[in-house]
């Protein structure tokens, strides 16, 4: 079971990094799902390299996994590092759940937007599900 959350929980990150990657090349497709907006007006307008510091991280978390998962063998994260960092890794993404109380998260006060929807149904969701898979991964 370890390795079936294991490779599915660094596919899910691999694949929302390669999304980010797409985006900082200037693909434009689900952009306007992806941020907050009032109406049609978006929150904040991400630079190229903040999103590709996200995809980067989004790739760095999906190797992680698969080293703390041993799916690979470990060659770049010694093994603290292992240990608390998927403590920490696991709190980044269970506080993004929980949200800002504004634009993100379970108890966003902002509703009605495309991404306030797709927040709710999935983006949320989808954060507390890798948060708890990684408290389960960093028990075992």
């Amino acid at each position: 079971m370890v390795g079936m959350i294991t490779w599915t929980e660094a596919s899910v990150l691999f694949l929302l990094s390669g999304i980010h990657f797409y985006w900082m090349a200037g693909g434009k497709l689900g952009v306007f799902s992806a941020i907050p907006s009032r109406g049609s007006e978006l929150v904040f307008y991400p630079s190229n390299v903040g999103t590709g510091i996200v995809a980067g991280a989004l790739a760095l978390a999906g190797w992680f996994v698969l080293e703390l998962g041993e799916a690979v063998e470990r060659t770049l994260f010694p093994d603290w590092l292992l240990m608390y960092g998927g403590w920490v890794l696991a709190f980044v993404f269970i506080i993004r759940t929980i949200g800002d109380f504004r634009w993100v998260g379970f108890f966003k006060k902002h509703k009605g937007t495309l991404f306030a929807q797709r927040d709710t149904m999935l983006y949320s969701p989808l954060c507390l599900l890798i948060g708890g898979c990684l408290i389960f991964l960093t028990n075992n």
